[in-house]
């Protein structure tokens, strides 16, 4: 792989913010028209999830299930045994955290065909503070089995994911935000359900993210190439089935791994890596993501300093990580 090659999917200026719940209402609208068998349900959040936007065009199609996340996702569970394709949608922390033991239950030991699609996850939730910033959703649902996790990092690759998961069969959970994200993505970038794509090629370290911080991923690698230093970044929007491949063979090349994320290192992308190459091959790594402790309220961009979940935190491990291999190296073993 030639060094700090940049892929032909990735824009080369960021000119665009866009909500990418947004861009889930109105691809659900569009799927609407193609396929008569979905049905779109909603725990009293339509507005903010954007389902709203599916309600008004398809009313008959349309659930609003109240305050009652369990219930959302047994009747969920109703329509894939009929036949339908259900969307369920609310809050990260509601649909992971509330309807767990239905999800496990009634969803994934049956493996039934549910597109669990949750919208405000993370810190960029902002305002609303440690009580509905999901740090732990990705860590709830990775572990259950037959479960599919996705996690778009821009517009382009959200409506990319919802068009894959219509036609994908089995339970599957995609993490959503409420900010605006940057488009990083070309009209040309292709999501595939298992494979992590990457984005720029490096030499002396790789740098594997999902989400928002996949952007300051990118940020981080420029930095990075002004001070001679060759990043690989991975999107790795898919962290169950995790592509193992990719992370074993940038890993291999690199020798140095630092992994991004806007979720608890525990059980999130980080642990996920960690446990790829612990077992195939072990390798160097720091951890960027909310490291065991509850969010806070504030402005939700703001928040992503706050807590060390920028660009300039990924070049400081970076940074960490070359100087420990370097002593490594220096080390004399008798």
């Amino acid at each position: 792989m030639s060094k700090s090659k940049l892929s032909d999917v990735v824009v080369d200026e960021i000119r665009e913010h866009i909500y990418i719940r947004e861009v889930y209402g109105k691809t659900l609208v569009e799927l609407g028209r193609e396929y008569p068998e979905l049905v779109v349900l909603d725990a009293d959040l339509t507005v903010s999830t954007k389902t709203s936007l599916f309600g008004k065009e398809f009313p008959e199609r349309f659930f609003t299930m109240g305050v009652s996340e369990q219930d959302m996702m047994a009747t969920a569970a109703g329509f894939a045994l009929s036949g339908k394709i259900p969307f369920a949608s609310t809050f990260a922390v509601f649909a992971t955290g509330r309807a767990w033991e239905h999800i496990r239950q009634s969803i994934a030991f049956p493996k039934l065909n549910v597109k669990i699609v949750a919208t405000h996850a993370g810190v960029t939730v902002g305002e609303d503070g440690a009580t509905h910033q999901a740090l732990e959703d990705i860590a709830l649902m990775r572990v259950l089995p037959n479960m599919t996790v996705i996690v778009p990092a821009d517009a382009v690759e959200t409506e990319k994911v919802i068009r894959t998961i219509v036609k994908h069969q089995g339970p599957t959970y995609v993490r959503l935000a409420r900010a605006k994200f940057p488009t990083i993505f070309k009209k040309n970038y292709e999501f595939e359900i298992g494979k992590a794509k990457v984005l720029r090629e490096g030499k002396h370290v790789a740098i594997f993210a999902i989400g928002i911080m996949v952007y300051e991923a990118l940020e981080a690698s420029k930095i990075l190439e002004k001070e001679g230093i060759s990043a690989f970044v991975v999107n790795v929007s898919t962290i169950k089935p995790i592509d193992v491949e990719t992370i074993v063979e940038c890993a291999r090349i690199a020798g140095a791994v630092v992994t991004a994320e806007d979720h608890n290192i525990i059980g999130g992308l980080g642990g996920a890596v960690a446990e790829v190459l612990s077992e195939h091959y072990p390798t160097p790594m720091r951890r960027i993501g909310m490291r065991d402790r509850f969010g806070t309220s504030g402005d939700g961009l703001q928040l992503l300093e706050y807590f060390g979940l920028k660009a300039r935190n990924i070049v400081q491990a970076v940074h960490e990580l070359l100087e420990f291999n370097s002593a490594k190296k220096s080390v004399s073993f008798k």
